[in-house]
């Protein structure tokens, strides 16, 4: 009588099935965690300045601080306003219409934080270099930000600091 040839194939183990559970992705988290009703949650911040002189300002925002101008609203070939750009950051400046007076302070109590990956101490001598006036020069805070600040020809003032 004929042998039944042996298969040479191992047996397989059977691997118990588990079920896949799907983790939540970080997004689905924070989703869940936001608390009702939901905070705001801001991707940039761009400044509005009212200002004196509209040409002055757009100037110092262009030579001194070095931003670039972007776009010029004028009305029958008057500048009214412009938009400068820094990075990803863009000014807007605005001629004031002196409707609240003439003699109405701007820039007081007002400081716009800004920051940077570029070298703070570079960028303070550059804005030196053009003329620029620094309100302080860079410095390392308490908090360990190393920063410098400066202020527009209307007092708005402007404290940049280097990303850590």
């Amino acid at each position: 009588m004929p042998t039944k040839k042996k298969s040479a194939r191992k047996p397989t183990k059977r691997v118990k099935q588990t079920k896949q559970v799907k983790r939540p992705t970080a997004r689905r988290r924070a989703t869940r965690a936001r608390s009702q009703p939901e905070t705001l949650r801001l991707r940039a911040s761009n400044p509005g300045f009212t200002v004196n002189d509209i040409a002055k300002s757009v100037a110092w925002y262009q030579d001194i601080l070095g931003c670039l101008v972007v776009d010029r609203w004028e009305r029958e070939g008057k500048l009214l306003g412009a938009t400068l750009r820094a990075g990803a950051v863009d000014f807007y400046l605005g001629q004031d219409d002196w409707r609240k007076g003439r003699g109405r302070k701007k820039g007081e109590g007002f400081r716009l934080y800004c920051v940077t990956a570029q070298d703070v101490e570079a960028l303070a001598a550059t804005i030196k270099a053009r003329g620029g006036t620094l309100l302080h020069e860079p410095q390392t805070e308490p908090w360990g930000e190393r920063d410098f600040a400066v202020a527009d020809p209307d007092g708005f003032k402007i404290t940049i600091s280097q990303a850590r």
